[in-house]
Formats: C-alpha cells, sequence, structure tokens
C-alpha cells in the first residue's frame, strides 16, 4: 500500500486524534489530583470515589436509557473485574494525593506503561529485547529516586500510588482485549453502572456526608473522571497503549504549575530526575514495542 493510499491516512489520521485524546485526558488528570488534594481533607477516598462514580454515571445515563441496546457485551465478567479493580486504584492514587506532594505521586504514575510492559511478557509472552529489559528495570531506579528522600506517610502514600499504577496497567490490558468487541460506549457505561454499587460497600464503612461546596467539587470530579475514561478509552482503541502512554507525561508540568499556584508545592529536584528516569525507560519501552511491530 502507498503512502498516499486511504487507508493509511486513516491510520494516520486515527493515530493523531488518539493523540489529541490522551493529551486532553492528561491534562483532566492533572486539575483531577487539584480536587482530589482539596476534597481528601475532609472526606475519605473510598467517598470520593463513590460520589465520582455516582457523578460519573448520571453523565451517561440518558445515553444508556436512550441506547439499551448497546449495553449488549462479551465481557460481562471481566466488566465487573475492572470496575472493582478501577475503584481500587483510584483509593490508591486518592490515599496517595491526600499525603503526598502532587508532583511526587504524579511521577510515580507513569510507571503505569512500565507495568503495562511486565503486563504483556506475563499475560500475552511478549518477548523482552536487552534494551527493553533494561528501561524496564531503569523504570523502577527512578521510582527509587522519587521514593528516597519521603519518609513516614509519605512513603506510604507513593507506595498506594505504585500500587494504583499496577493496577491501572492491568486495566489497560483488559481495555485492549475488550475493545476489541466493545465500543467505547459500551465499555465506558458498563464501568460506570458496576462502579456505583461497587463503591458504596467501601464507601458506606467510611461514611461522611459532604457539604454543599464539597458536593459541587464532587460534581465538577465526576464529570471530568466520565470525559477522561471515555476520551482515554477511545484513544486506546485507536491507537497501541504503548504509542500513547509517552504523551501522559505532559501532566507533569501541568501538576507541577497547579501545586505551586493552588498548595504553593515546588517539585523536588529528586521528583524531576526520578520522572525523567522513568520518561525515558517508558519512551525505550514504547520504541521497542513499535519496532518489533515494524518487522
Amino acid at each position: 500500500m502507498s503512502v498516499g493510499s486511504p487507508g493509511a491516512n486513516l491510520r494516520g489520521g486515527n493515530a493523531m486524534l488518539a493523540a489529541i485524546f490522551m493529551l486532553v485526558g492528561a491534562v483532566i488528570l492533572a486539575f483531577d489530583a487539584v480536587l482530589v488534594r482539596l476534597l481528601a481533607q475532609q472526606v475519605h477516598p473510598f467517598v470520593i470515589v463513590f460520589f465520582r462514580s455516582v457523578f460519573g454515571l448520571m453523565i451517561v445515563l440518558p445515553w444508556i436509557v436512550a441506547r439499551r441496546h448497546e449495553m449488549t457485551s462479551h465481557y460481562r465478567v471481566m466488566h465487573f473485574l475492572r470496575a472493582a479493580m478501577k475503584i481500587a486504584a483510584l483509593a490508591c492514587f486518592f490515599f496517595a494525593f491526600a499525603l503526598a506532594p502532587l508532583a511526587d505521586v504524579t511521577a510515580i504514575m507513569f510507571t503505569a506503561p512500565i507495568f503495562l510492559t511486565l503486563g504483556g511478557w506475563l499475560i500475552f509472552g511478549e518477548k523482552y529485547s536487552m534494551a527493553r529489559l533494561i528501561a524496564v528495570l531503569a523504570g523502577f531506579v527512578g521510582v527509587i529516586i522519587v521514593i528516597s528522600p519521603a519518609g513516614g506517610d509519605m512513603s506510604w502514600a507513593l507506595a498506594y500510588a505504585l500500587i494504583g499504577s499496577a493496577l491501572t496497567a492491568a486495566i489497560q490490558l483488559m481495555l485492549k482485549k475488550m475493545a476489541r468487541h466493545d465500543s467505547t460506549q459500551t465499555l465506558v457505561s458498563w464501568n460506570l453502572v458496576l462502579m456505583v454499587p461497587l463503591a458504596f460497600i467501601p464507601a458506606l464503612y467510611f461514611w461522611t456526608t459532604p457539604t454543599l461546596p464539597q458536593l459541587g467539587l464532587l460534581a465538577v470530579q465526576g464529570i471530568l473522571g466520565a470525559l477522561n475514561m471515555s476520551l482515554v478509552t477511545r484513544a486506546l482503541s485507536m491507537a497501541d497503549a504503548s504509542l500513547l502512554a509517552p504523551l501522559d507525561f505532559v501532566r507533569l508540568p501541568v501538576v507541577a504549575i497547579f501545586a505551586f499556584l493552588f498548595f504553593d508545592e515546588l517539585a523536588s529536584v529528586e521528583t524531576w530526575i526520578g520522572a525523567s528516569v522513568i520518561f525515558l525507560s517508558t519512551l525505550i519501552v514504547a520504541g521497542g514495542a513499535g519496532w518489533k511491530r515494524r518487522k
């Protein structure tokens, strides 16, 4: 097929649109970190997850009611598992944002593509090149650089972020398989429908009734969360996750700016060095995946 063929143009157009979706999603997640920090001082993370799910479901509920036939799915058990893992991942990140500097948590969250590579190897039997193996190991060195100056509660908070990243990678692996048969709308709708009752169980144990201002922030967070989920799910259905993952690094400078403006936080030198190591590791991992496909 020639470079100028319609098929080639379509693939290029899809990749560009997927990249835009990922970039917008990265900015949304950066602002979401600010909202979580504002809320987590008075509202328990599991309660935040529950209300985020409720308000997110309210956004897509009209679509679900109007197009119930499109809720048919080939992966009902996987939807349940994915929703439970999403709740756990969000709770881990929210605990981390409540206790640790936003930029540090964001840097640790960038390990998701590295966990994604490990998952591809363990689950799908992908072969490692020496460069990708070194990149994976270097990525975890970057994590150690970020975590090393921390102590006490902050170290635990960053450990929560690491667990959340591993869960996020597992969810992305599931999405890649599920997107072969289920549409973006189906994936998002099933996730939100299941997250509401599942998230209510731990939220009930830690329940505190939010004030009206807190409900307003929770509503904004829920809307942004549903939008981000839709954008990222759509992007992953249009292009390979390993190629899109590096675009998420736009989030770090945006988070650093927000953290300074809202909370007077300055990212440490260790954060930038560790994040840079993780970033370069992810680029090598993603590049290795691309080279493998082109051969």
